[in-house]
């Protein structure tokens, strides 16, 4: 007898201790704000609509699992810590009954997805939690789901799932595309979805002629309109820039800055490219680009290093067509050498397929003077002609900045070189031509005024990281257009050498291409021009700078040679 109260009075005092642990945890959860509550398991039933339940029998199941109770759940805190409502007693007695011979019989629980609710055995569900159980026995019911429900969910998230669970049921997704997860992690979203389908429906109407049900309209808006875009997020692999946010909320932040950035740049965008241009905007590297902005108050943007090697290729390689090059982007200032570009353009336009963008820029706002009209008359008119499909958007600012914000929403810019950079450092600093190709974010054909066929490329090998994406952009070409194409190399006593010719002539012999290879010496710049010429070749190929800007600037490149001395296109990649 005298065991049993002793055994019982060290009952009680757990259950203080565990009395004050609550009381700790209420008042950080007032500071915090930090729902410490179980969840009421009536509740969620009524807002996630569930109805019936099947039993599975006796289980052991995770206590961190248990996270919610039927009747009690004002009684104990989210880790079953017991409340003042609680009495000593009865807990006390529940602990002494642990360590009998008898033991305890199992709990009843309620399965939701992957958590549960007591139906029976809050005491004991707290008394484990006390002892550092992990597991205890339970007769369990499954009452099914089709919204998701973790352990780690909290009250405030109930109202996301019963939005889930009503949309799923309007739309019977769950059934019609049961591998479908469309969890958001801001309320309020589902409705918006909702007039997405609806919409979707509409225009599907008009297209087959006929009224079409919500099946239809569900089944096709989830195939051809949302899943085309999750597949686009999940290529260019970028969820990870956005922490804590679902694929439906980047879906929503896609479909919602569409119309506004369509309506700024004066052209339908791709949804790949779309999706590219929010992430450099917006993405978890908003950090260093917020450091970035902070720079330039001591590095102005014309020695940035700009985009690093490569990120293009990986945006542009998320489309579904084989195409490179489906859209360009060419400023007019509607001058004859501003038509040169244009007609360069063109060029590539016709042989790629591609939709031709034009980009006027003014310094002001007026957009109607006649000349503006003409000019895009003019435009109209060598479009036409040409078979291509082009507008012309007028935009006011600044010529670099106008072109660069857009070039992400296209693949190729396309520029008159009517003035490259300068041999002095003071005219490399000064050189919009230099800063727009050290920014753009896509690869620029810088054009003379002289317009090539591209019948026949050069490409200029280094083995530089920048290099490599003009070995790539070349094989396409010579691939798709179906030009001849040489490849030189000027030895440097150093890193260049015939190594780095064979380095190239791998890469095209994988890829099926037959090249001629040249290895030169002298400088890189005149030997380059000097084999250009006697090659014939109307197209060189080169990667951009691959200096710190401020080297480049006061030491030269020959980047800056090649665009000063060539009367063929350059085409820069990054």
């Amino acid at each position: 007898m005298e065991e049993n109260l002793n055994d019982l009075s060290n009952a009680i005092e757990d259950f203080r201790q565990a009395r004050s642990q609550a009381d700790l945890q209420g008042l950080l959860a007032r500071l915090t704000g930090e729902s410490n509550q179980l969840l009421s398991y009536d509740e969620v039933r009524q807002m996630l609509r569930l109805r019936g339940g099947q039993a599975l029998g006796v289980r052991d199941i995770p206590l961190d699992a248990i996270i919610g109770s039927v009747g009690r759940y004002n009684d104990f805190t989210r880790d079953f810590l017991p409340r003042r409502e609680v009495r000593p007693e009865r807990w006390a007695r529940v602990r002494v009954a642990t360590s009998g011979l008898i033991g305890l019989p199992p709990i009843d629980v309620y399965k939701i997805g992957e958590v549960y609710f007591v139906q029976d055995g809050n005491h004991r569900v707290s008394v484990a939690r006390q002892l550092d159980a992990k597991f205890i026995q339970a007769f369990v019911t499954d009452v099914h789901t089709h919204v998701p429900l973790t352990p780690d969910i909290k009250p405030d998230d109930l109202i996301l799932k019963a939005e889930y669970s009503q949309f799923l049921e309007q739309t019977e997704l769950a059934h019609l595309r049961p591998e479908a997860d469309l969890s958001v992690t801001i309320p309020g979203q589902y409705p918006i979805l909702l007039e997405h389908i609806d919409a979707h429906r509409y225009f599907m109407g008009i297209d087959f002629q006929r009224p079409v049900n919500n099946e239809e309209a569900v089944t096709h808006w989830y195939d051809h309109v949302y899943s085309p875009v999750i597949e686009i997020i999940n290529c260019q692999s970028i969820l990870h820039e956005f922490p804590g946010r679902t694929e439906t909320d980047l879906y929503l932040w896609i479909a919602e800055n569409r119309r506004e950035l369509e309506q700024e740049f004066g052209f339908p965008i791709r949804t790949e490219s779309l999706v590219s241009y929010l992430t450099e905007e917006y993405g978890q590297g908003w950090v260093s680009k917020l450091g970035g902005k902070l720079l330039e108050l001591v590095i102005p943007e014309r020695l940035e290093s700009g985009p690093p090697a490569g990120r293009w290729r990986g945006q542009v390689n998320s489309r579904a067509d084989d195409r490179l090059f489906a859209e360009l982007l060419t400023p007019i200032n509607g001058q004859e050498d501003g038509w040169c570009a244009l007609e360069q353009a063109l060029v590539v336009a016709r042989r790629e397929g591609a939709i031709l963008h034009g980009l006027h820029v003014l310094p002001g706002e007026e957009t109607e003077t006649p000349d503006l009209q003409a000019m895009q008359a003019e435009f109209q008119r060598r479009c036409s002609d040409s078979g291509v499909q082009g507008n012309l958007v007028i935009s006011q600012g600044e010529i670099v900045d106008q072109t660069i914000r857009r070039a992400i929403a296209t693949d190729l810019v396309v520029v008159n070189l009517s003035y490259p950079p300068g041999e002095q450092p003071i005219s490399r600093l000064q050189s919009g031509f230099r800063n727009l190709i050290n920014r753009c974010p896509r690869p620029v054909l810088a054009t003379p005024q002289t317009i090539s066929p591209l019948s026949h490329a050069l490409l200029a090998f280094d083995n530089s990281a920048k290099a490599r994406e003009a070995l790539f952009v070349a094989t396409y070409l010579v691939k798709k257009w179906g030009i001849p194409l040489d490849v030189v190399s000027v030895e440097d006593g150093n890193r260049i050498n015939g190594d780095t010719l064979e380095e190239a002539k791998a890469y095209l012999q994988k890829h099926g291409v037959q090249a001629g290879f040249l290895l030169e010496s002298g400088d890189p710049g005149e030997a380059l021009l000097q084999t250009c010429e006697r090659q014939a070749c109307d197209l060189i190929i080169m990667g951009g700078y691959g200096l710190n800007p401020v080297l480049e600037i006061m030491l030269g490149s020959t980047v800056d040679k090649v665009l000063r001395q060539s009367n063929v296109p350059s085409l820069i990649c990054r």
